[in-house]
């Protein structure tokens, strides 16, 4: 093999050389000079010095130490992790798609029967950079004596699942507490948790037994993690006519229940709830704070209620043409960010999820699952192996953004 380091120095030996006998000449012949005109020794002496200053300079820029950054290093200054493609990896995915205790059975489409596995075969890559592989060791020792908290709907839970079955790769001992998502690591003290906040703010039920969505007042239960040291939030697919009974006498502010308010006006107020809350409550040199994008669904001729389907789809999506629009929900999720004090990281997913018709669990949602005319088709969440992994490779390139990876911060 080769020894790239002296390939990389023998290549300026002819130009070093003639530097420095040229140097040399110089300096000899200043000195013959010198002594017949001694008038013009500071002029001499300047030159004399300029060559040797570029002597030794051009010598420290072709130093192969100085200059060659190890080949595992890449720098990304200028990088969208978030902008890219899905390309066919034969070493995907990370774990065995029967392999984790952890994934619940609406996720587990290998253990439902899904047999067509060229779901599990891609990673996302973005356009002009690499991320790095998702690490379990490296992420464990990051976590070590930390909680870190996720917030939000099913498409958290999603996740959540996912990064247990990332880090159980490395540790295999993992507890689970009560029937919460709670998972402790105890060599590593550390634990993952998962608050189910739908909407973030709080469900709320009068006394006449209806339900209202109090658009002015955060989920209960996410202030007792408050001082995590990592909170990753998500919401979005909760916020439809269907789960908020058409705007009509559901959103709450204070105790007025609104006969009829548009919801993507609702979930404007909301989301500025969360983010007042954030800004006031969490404390920025303890904790990191990341919001999950929008993840997209891909029901066919209808929606989950109304047959919508996706069991025939078995590749992504490859023409971005294609692609559905960018959610206006999300546009109005970066305005609000933009506002903030609090820096959070936004894990901007969702172009990434738009190509993705093929993953969701479809048909494959319980053991034994057959198409059956009129079944409800699960074309929202997605199989485990499966996207989420990519959002926690995100995450992880995200997390040790130091070391040359962007993260898109507000």
């Amino acid at each position: 093999m080769f020894n790239l380091q002296n390939i990389s120095i023998s290549k300026h030996l002819p130009s070093t050389r003639t530097t420095l006998i040229l140097t040399c000449f110089v300096l000899i012949s200043s000195l013959v000079f010198l002594i017949n005109y001694p008038s013009t020794t500071n002029t001499l002496l300047s030159t004399a010095s300029t060559l040797t200053s570029q002597f030794f300079s051009f010598s420290n820029t072709n130093s192969f130490v100085a200059k060659v950054d190890p080949p595992s290093i890449k720098k990304h200054t200028t990088c969208d992790i978030f902008d890219g493609r899905w390309v066919y990896d034969d070493s995907y995915p990370v774990y065995d798609p029967w392999s984790c205790p952890y994934v619940e059975r609406e996720f587990s489409c290998f253990n439902n029967g899904r047999r067509d596995l060229g779901y599990l075969k891609y990673r996302w890559q973005p356009n002009g950079c690499d991320i790095p592989r998702f690490d379990a060791k490296k992420m464990m020792e990051m976590l070590r004596g930390k909680r870190l908290v996720f917030v939000g709907d099913s498409l958290n839970r999603n996740m959540c699942q996912s990064l247990i079955c990332h880090l159980r790769m490395f540790k295999g001992q993992t507890y689970r507490s009560g029937l919460f998502y709670n998972y402790y690591f105890k060599d590593y003290n550390c634990s993952i948790s998962l608050i189910t906040a739908p909407f973030l703010v709080q469900q709320h039920r009068l006394p006449n037994k209806k339900e209202t969505l109090r658009l002015d007042t955060m989920e209960a239960t996410i202030s007792k993690y408050r001082d995590a040291d990592f909170l990753i939030f998500n919401t979005g697919h909760w916020w439809n006519h269907n789960k908020s009974r058409n705007g009509e006498n559901f959103f709450q502010e204070g105790d007025v229940v609104h006969n009829k308010m548009d919801v993507g006006v609702a979930f404007t107020k909301a989301l500025k709830t969360w983010a007042n809350w954030v800004d006031t409550n969490v404390n920025t040199t303890k904790t990191q704070v990341f919001f999950r994008g929008f993840a997209h669904m891909h029901f066919m001729g209808g929606e989950w209620d109304t047959d919508g389907t996706c069991h025939n789809e078995t590749s992504p999506v490859t023409d971005e043409s294609l692609l559905k629009p960018y959610p206006l929900l999300m546009q109005t999720l970066e305005t609000v960010l933009s506002q903030m004090k609090t820096p959070v990281f936004y894990l901007n997913i969702t172009k990434s999820t738009a190509y993705r018709k093929d993953a969701h669990p479809s048909i494959y949602r319980r053991p034994g699952s057959k198409l059956r005319r009129g079944a409800i088709q699960d074309c929202s969440h997605w199989c485990l192996p499966g996207v989420p992994d990519s959002w926690n490779q995100l995450l992880y390139a995200s997390l040790f953004s130091s070391q040359g990876y962007n993260r898109t911060t507000y």
